[in-house]
């Protein structure tokens, strides 16, 4: 089922503290056209930049996800991006008037119900998906974390935590699906451990913070006095510890594994920077955001490599060409040792598939080389142009013939040896005018691309 592509229905405005700066920050979501996908704006600084919401562009991951370029940054991104991601969006434009987007109550809730107070329409592009074809795995071995992707026909999550503690030790949470995203992960808040605490404060963290949006988990012994003093730093009313649960009484438990559900929060968040929504299971064992993030680029190289795919011609040695070799001889004037096709499977309004098969008794390896046979790279791209000569002769009534008048971009990739085949795929870039027919060449063995050109070619009647 096609599914469309999805904005804001209008712009709406939140605003708070940064977790780390203090700072009071705003923040505007604004509808955005179709695949502009999740953008951020610094409204605050020269020029207005924005930073794409993209894996590549991170550059933090200590305390939350940061991204930058140049001398600019945003952190503790995360959160926002989950609500936008569970929240079944694609494009929005969010502006920002300084260097962290603000921490709320600690969870995603109040992004969602921002943004289902502001509405979400529908928009006419075709939504893309990064479909999970195979298992890919990215393990850190610091840290013990590892995120697996499985084929799945939906978006799910199963998120496993384990902390050497006595009060969180192994927590476990799903996401079947993105529809239960607000009801059952967006509230969920952060969590820390008191023994934290003072050493955020000290090393000039946590200025936004307070015992009011975040879980704070004690396991260990520590002195009222010294709860009322961390109490104080924080300008909170002093506070206990929960002894059946270890956790102090700033805050009730929404879940019993909220914590879990919280990391699940913001794996979401995090692999949203792949930049495509994901058709698949994720397994993600004390994820992180170093972790989250380093998944997220495995992700866009998925990406980049399944939509090369989606141009790499399909070839079925037993289907029936659509040219055999006489019937391509007798549209080209190449004869041995210099006809280079040997057959045609495709052809379409704009481009053409040819094939030719590589043996060690072409008569070119005598001299290229003899001890380490070689196709040479000329031979590859005078292949190339062959194919594309046939796709401009192949509709012609009288006889017509077609030259070379330029190549450009020209790249060789791989060595192209004995027993390869190689598939030519040679596309129309511009309509053919005045006899100047102008084409993108990719030539492949297998799903690899082993050289590439551009060409231009002049057609003249015998």
């Amino acid at each position: 089922m096609t599914v469309k592509q999805r904005t804001l229905a209008r712009e709406f405005s939140l605003s708070g503290k940064g977790l780390h700066t203090g700072v009071l920050v705003n923040m505007t979501f604004k509808p955005a056209p179709e695949n502009h996908g999740f953008k951020f704006k610094r409204v605050d600084l020269e020029g207005q930049p924005v930073l794409d919401a993209d894996a590549s562009l991170v550059i933090d991951t200590s305390r939350g996800t940061v991204i930058g370029k140049d001398d600019i940054r945003l952190s503790t991104i995360e959160h926002a991006l989950a609500a936008l991601t569970g929240m079944d969006l694609d494009n929005v434009l969010i502006e920002v008037d300084n260097q962290e987007v603000p921490i709320l109550d600690g969870s995603s809730k109040l992004f969602v119900e921002a943004i289902e107070k502001a509405g979400v329409v529908e928009q006419e592009a075709e939504r893309k998906y990064l479909e999970i074809t195979r298992k890919m795995v990215y393990k850190d071995p610091e840290t013990g974390s590892e995120i697996i992707a499985l084929p799945d026909s939906e978006y799910n999550l199963n998120v496993m935590i384990a902390f050497n503690s006595s009060v969180l030790n192994n927590q476990f949470a799903v996401l079947e699906n993105l529809e239960a995203f607000k009801t059952e992960i967006a509230s969920c808040r952060t969590f820390v451990f008191v023994r934290e605490l003072e050493f955020l404060l000290q090393n000039n963290l946590v200025k936004g913070g307070d015992l009011d949006n975040a879980i704070v988990i004690m396991d260990k012994e520590i002195s009222q006095d010294e709860l009322d003093r961390l109490a104080d730093l924080f300008n909170h009313e002093h506070v206990e510890v929960k002894k059946e649960q270890g956790i102090l009484n700033n805050l009730e438990l929404q879940f019993e594994n909220e914590c879990a559900r919280h990391k699940l929060l913001d794996v979401v968040g995090d692999l949203s920077l792949a930049g495509r929504r994901i058709k698949g299971r994720i397994i993600a064992t004390k994820p992180g955001h170093k972790a989250n993030t380093e998944f997220a680029k495995l992700l866009k190289k998925e990406i980049r490599k399944q939509d090369a795919c989606s141009v790499i011609p399909c070839y079925d040695p037993a289907q029936k060409p659509l040219m055999c070799i006489n019937e391509i001889r007798s549209f080209l004037p190449h004869r041995f040792p210099f006809l280079l096709v040997d057959k045609v499977i495709e052809i379409k309004d704009n481009y053409i598939v040819g094939v030719k098969n590589v043996t060690v008794n072409e008569p070119f390896f005598q001299g290229h080389f003899p001890e380490e046979p070689v196709m040479p790279g000329v031979l590859l791209i005078e292949a190339m142009a062959q194919c594309g000569g046939l796709y401009v002769l192949q509709d012609k009534e009288d006889k017509y013939s077609t030259y070379f008048i330029r190549i450009d971009n020209v790249k060789f990739r791989r060595k192209v040896v004995p027993g390869d085949t190689l598939i030519f795929r040679m596309e129309l870039i511009s309509p053919i005018r005045r006899g100047i027919a102008n084409m993108k060449g990719l030539c492949y063995v297998g799903d690899t691309v082993v050289a590439e050109g551009d060409f231009m070619a002049q057609i003249v009647k015998a």
